[in-house]
């Protein structure tokens, strides 16, 4: 099955071939990412009554890691590539390497609801968004944000960014991503799902952190 990263003829064919062969909704949601976004996926660890499918009995993270063992689904699979690439993983949450495509700024998802409604009124461009079981919203932003972070709060006027329970993902660092359960505590959701214009191409981070820095500061406060 063909076709081409960012069309929405792309995302009703994955969808509609999933649904006549019987796909898993990660599966699904596997293949739009890598065929359509253009992100690396990574099978992830499911946690069951405290318990992680990775087998380590001391897991740090149950349900909330990628497995160790379980290789990366790289950008531009197709659905049949990431049916065959799943079906060695079966029950794995689907978890991106943060730092590639995207880099993520983290907040208190009230926060982050009240901060996307902000934003989305001032017109400003907007990547997707989630919210996770543990209450933290994640706005994806252009690569680079994490480390740039504290510099651009601190030109803002903010001299101590965990006041403001405000962080930034970067390399090395993994989100589990809708409609994967995180930790046994519940899906993962999208509040604001990929979108053919800012999927591949995130804002970048100084075009939203002023109003999530406010935001942040008021519900903190």
């Amino acid at each position: 099955m063909g076709f081409t990263i960012g069309s929405s003829r792309g995302i009703r064919d994955i969808r509609s071939s999933s649904r006549r062969r019987g796909r898993s909704s990660e599966c699904t949601a596997v293949a739009e990412f890598t065929g359509l976004w253009g992100w690396d996926v990574v099978p992830g660890a499911r946690a069951a009554a405290g318990a992680c499918s990775c087998g380590h009995s001391d897991c740090r993270a149950p349900g909330a890691h990628p497995l160790d063992f379980a290789p990366e689904v790289p950008a531009g699979a197709t659905l049949d590539e990431v049916t065959g690439a799943w079906a060695e993983f079966p029950g794995a949450s689907v978890m991106l390497p943060v730092g590639r495509a995207f880099d993520v700024i983290e907040v208190a998802e009230p926060a982050g609801r009240r901060a996307l409604v902000r934003l989305e009124r001032m017109g400003l461009p907007l990547g997707p968004v989630t919210a996770t079981p543990e209450g933290r919203a994640h706005f994806f932003v252009a690569p680079g944000a994490a480390a740039e972070l504290p510099e651009l709060l601190y030109r803002m006027g903010w001299d101590d960014p965990t006041s403001l329970d405000l962080r930034g993902l970067g390399p090395g660092t993994h989100i589990t991503a809708p409609p994967s359960d995180r930790g046994g505590l519940g899906p993962v959701h999208w509040l604001r799902p990929p979108a053919l214009d800012s999927a591949t191409k995130p804002p970048a981070a100084r075009l939203l952190l002023g109003t999530l820095a406010y935001v942040a500061h008021r519900s903190r406060a």
